[in-house]
């Protein structure tokens, strides 16, 4: 059982079972599971840099992505959530408005709505909003924005971490959370600004 297991400023609280989930039964510190976490990640990124090339648009890609990101550490990666969370649509909706999402990016990428940038950090922002799995969505959100980015638009990557790390209480952690709720307001001015200030143009 995780006993030094305090949570960032903005992050998803795991309840009991969820952290049954967990498959190293030695982890008792957030440090530990970071370490885990951050290992597995490392993984999932070389796999998704080498497989093959296909629509990332899609619910299964979504958590196939979440799945290769955290199954080394959680039973239930690439599972939607199954109950209520700080943040997050009702568990029954998690589909619905996934796919609303998915949707509406692709129209987004054939019709130029957005400049790139802006569309990833959109999509980025409305992954986070639906919260599908029990934990690690604004990794993987950032993940799935950064695959959108570069596979549909050809543009670099967001550099969202900024010389920092995201998972610590930081200015730039604060900044990112700050930047988020206010795009739940309708305005993507503060994320737009957290992201362009550090991410290389398309070249």
């Amino acid at each position: 059982m995780i006993d030094g297991f305090a949570e960032p400023k903005g992050a998803t609280p795991l309840d009991p079972d969820e952290i049954e989930g967990l498959r190293f039964r030695h982890v008792t510190t957030r440090a530990q599971l970071d370490q885990l976490e951050q290992a597995n990640i490392e993984e999932g990124l070389l796999w998704l840099a080498r497989r093959r090339k296909a629509d990332i648009l899609t619910e299964q890609f979504m958590k196939q992505l979440h799945r290769r990101l955290f199954g080394h550490v959680w039973r239930w990666a690439g599972t939607f959530r199954l109950t209520e969370k700080n943040i997050g649509v009702d568990p029954v909706q998690i589909s619905i408005q996934l796919k609303m999402l998915l949707d509406d990016a692709a129209y987004w990428v054939e019709h130029q709505t957005f400049a790139p940038v802006e569309a990833a950090l959109r999509f980025h922002h409305r992954l986070v909003w639906v919260h599908p799995f029990p934990n690690g969505n604004g990794r993987h959100a950032r993940v799935a924005a950064d695959t959108f980015l570069t596979e549909r638009f050809g543009h670099a990557p967001i550099d969202w971490a900024g010389g920092h790390d995201l998972q610590r209480t930081s200015i730039r952690r604060n900044a990112y959370i700050a930047a988020l709720r206010a795009a739940d307001a309708g305005n993507y001015d503060p994320l737009l600004d957290f992201a362009t200030a550090s991410t290389p143009h398309r070249g």
